[in-house]
């Protein structure tokens, strides 16, 4: 009966940790359809396998940077939680935050990158701003000063994604000027933002087809949640 007892107590335990860790998130994808989501262009975009996904071909060739904006509104402070994986762990992804995007089509602003290893992978870019766009490569912390000065450390070896096929998890957190990103359960980049000029403090979040070679990208189980 104690055993019994016992093992109750942890079945319990352990469902409310799982239910407290993702308190407050609110998902951002149905699993079926791309309600609530929109593109210039949603040719590249569908729903196979229960995932969003975003393909470039031959046939249809990605000439220009493509965004899937999710229709929320603009998001400031926030954690995002999400799946991911590169079909053969090949092609340039990621997931842009606290952006706007610009008269061209092209995404501006921050952007959580996604490739298979290597500086770029898990790194944190400022897209089409002016600024340096690679601000904190993979492993790396970056300070930038009120006057724009920027000062990159290495802080640990870069990682590379799981075997092809396999789904990676990202975990995107944005709060107030501080801003950290990870990759399966690993920090890739954390950013300090101080620079008065460039410092973008809220925006749309979406998702990247990157223009170039064929290529495969999927996303799922997308998570959001706001702090006020």
């Amino acid at each position: 009966m104690k055993r019994l007892l016992c093992t109750l107590t942890l079945i319990l335990l352990s469902g409310a940790t799982a239910s407290g860790e993702d308190e407050g998130f609110k998902s951002l994808f149905d699993g079926e359809t791309l309600e609530g989501w929109k593109a210039p262009d949603m040719s590249y975009w569908s729903v196979e396998e229960g995932a969003i996904t975003a393909q470039s071909t031959e046939q249809n060739p990605c000439t220009l940077n493509q965004f899937l904006v999710w229709q929320g509104g603009d998001v400031a402070d926030f954690e995002l939680k999400a799946k991911f994986r590169l079909a053969d762990n090949k092609g340039n992804s990621g997931i842009q935050f606290r952006s706007r995007i610009g008269s061209d089509g092209m995404g501006v602003g921050y952007q959580a990158d996604i490739l298979p290893g290597g500086a770029w992978c898990g790194a944190l870019a400022d897209e089409y701003t002016g600024r340096e766009t690679l601000m904190v490569p993979n492993g790396h912390k970056t300070v930038v000063d009120t006057d724009g000065t920027r000062t990159c450390t290495k802080v640990s070896e870069p990682i590379s994604l799981r075997k092809p096929g396999e789904w990676n998890d990202y975990h995107i957190s944005a709060r107030g000027r501080h801003m950290i990103l990870k990759i399966n359960g690993h920090v890739t980049a954390e950013f300090i933002d101080n620079d008065e000029k460039e410092f973008d403090p809220s925006g749309i979040l979406a998702l990247q087809l990157r223009s170039g070679p064929p290529m495969k990208v999927q996303f799922k189980e997308i998570l959001l949640k706001q702090i006020p």
